[in-house]
């Protein structure tokens, strides 16, 4: 699939390397700030939307969700998104292994009603956030989408970036947007460096169904080998993320249908009746990995090019949305003034914007893992007793949900970027 002119050399504003979901998404959010992009992405956008290819749900933050709506994603989307609620964080009180014992007393309870009228975000699964993106890109002239086509080599001068393309046509451009993921080869061929590490646990995941309802509500639920989150998807389905160390992982992976329901079961309990997994399994390791450099001359790295982290809080996508909106918002008012949308002072702006709220994510979600993802009975009783302070405080309750909804920045939601507020750029 392309939209490119069928010529060997293309100028363009912004050439962004990567079409994943943090790719298509700027590429919308530049178009909206009328500056035009070339996207260039390895896969085949008919492959990234096959129902075998990511079994993944993301909760997209009430704030993202607002961004959508400008950028006419969400209007393709709506039908597919569930809204979350209320979520609901408990600690395991079993064995090692399944934590049948049930639930600690102590929990931790966010209500949306509390924060206004709008969910704390919404449920959606990936391949639809593709499918919407893909819709969304082809109506808009100012967008340029090739693929599946790889990017061998990017040099960088004073005045623009060329990108020869694996056919040998060349994209010249202003700056370049690197959106490849945590492996990024753009990253990588410039020399920035990563600080990242393993956590020895594997995320399973996969689709339930189940008899009663789940009204919009998430569970987090930590066990001693990590966290079990029961995500509400539309119907009465819901997204299982199951964590177990690596090395048990791929027995668990292995097992045939109906032992793999049962041990599904197991976890889920009985709170929303009989439950069947249905569709396909997927697995993938969890790791942190932060970029020691967001920028260099022409060029920024964004979503988890710079920065990928544990799911344990459902995150990870929204920090890459949220750097979208603060680097659209200033390559277009760059732009407005006539300035140069690749200078190194407006990617240092992004960079120093982005950088804290980043690493302050990945550092807590760090500690959380590691709190949670053990059975020491000093530690147990430590963290039951913070879910049931933070629990009994109303305004430090409701500090955490902001927070979540992307909806809270330092010195309040003025200080977001337009994009999050729901305004245009």
């Amino acid at each position: 699939m392309t939209n490119a002119p069928d010529q060997n050399q293309m100028k363009t504003e912004a050439l962004i390397v990567g079409g994943g979901l943090v790719g298509l998404t700027l590429a919308l959010a530049l178009a909206k700030g009328g500056l035009k992009s070339v996207v260039i992405d390895m896969l085949d956008p008919a492959q990234v939307t096959d129902a075998g290819f990511d079994g993944r749900v993301s909760a997209i933050a009430f704030a993202n969700c607002r961004m959508f709506r400008v950028l006419g994603i969400w209007e393709r989307l709506a039908s597919k998104a569930q809204p979350i609620n209320d979520i609901v964080v408990s600690d395991s009180r079993g064995p090692r292994a399944t934590g049948k014992g049930g639930a600690s007393p102590f929990f931790l309870h966010f209500d949306h009603k509390e924060i206004g009228n709008e969910p704390l975000g919404h449920l959606i699964e990936n391949r639809h956030i593709r499918i919407a993106q893909q819709a969304a890109v082809e109506a808009e002239p100012l967008i340029t989408l090739i693929a599946p086509q790889t990017v061998p080599h990017v040099d960088f001068a004073d005045d623009g970036v060329t990108a020869t393309l694996g056919d040998g046509s060349i994209v010249q451009a202003a700056v370049c947007y690197a959106c490849d993921g945590r492996g990024s080869r753009t990253r990588d061929a410039q020399g920035i460096k990563t600080i990242s590490w393993g956590y020895n646990q594997t995320g399973i995941v996969t689709t339930v169904e189940h008899e009663r309802p789940h009204d919009g509500v998430a569970q987090e639920y930590f066990m001693p080998v990590g966290p079990f989150a029961i995500l509400p998807m539309t119907g009465n389905r819901s997204s299982l993320v199951w964590t177990e160390p690596t090395d048990l992982a791929p027995a668990f992976m292995a097992l045939d249908d109906a032992a793999f329901a049962e041990e599904v079961a197991n976890r889920f309990g009985d709170f929303l009746g009989q439950t069947k997994p249905v569709g396909p399994r997927w697995s993938y390791p969890l790791t942190l990995q932060l970029a020691r450099e967001y920028v260099r001359p022409r060029l920024a790295l964004v979503g988890d090019a710079a920065h990928g982290i544990h799911p344990i809080a459902g995150q990870g996508l929204n920090l890459g949305l949220r750097d979208v909106a603060v680097l659209a918002e200033i390559a277009t008012d760059t732009a407005r003034v006539g300035l140069d949308i690749g200078n190194i002072q407006s990617l240092k702006t992004y960079e120093r914007w982005r950088r804290f709220d980043n690493v302050a994510l990945a550092a807590g979600t760090d500690v959380l893992t590691k709190l949670f993802s053990n059975d020491i009975a000093p530690v147990r009783l430590a963290r039951d007793i913070g879910l049931g302070i933070v629990n009994e405080i109303p305004p430090l309750r409701r500090l955490f949900m902001r927070h979540a909804g992307g909806g809270l920045a330092l010195g309040g939601e003025k200080n977001l970027p337009r994009l999050l507020r729901g305004e245009v750029l």
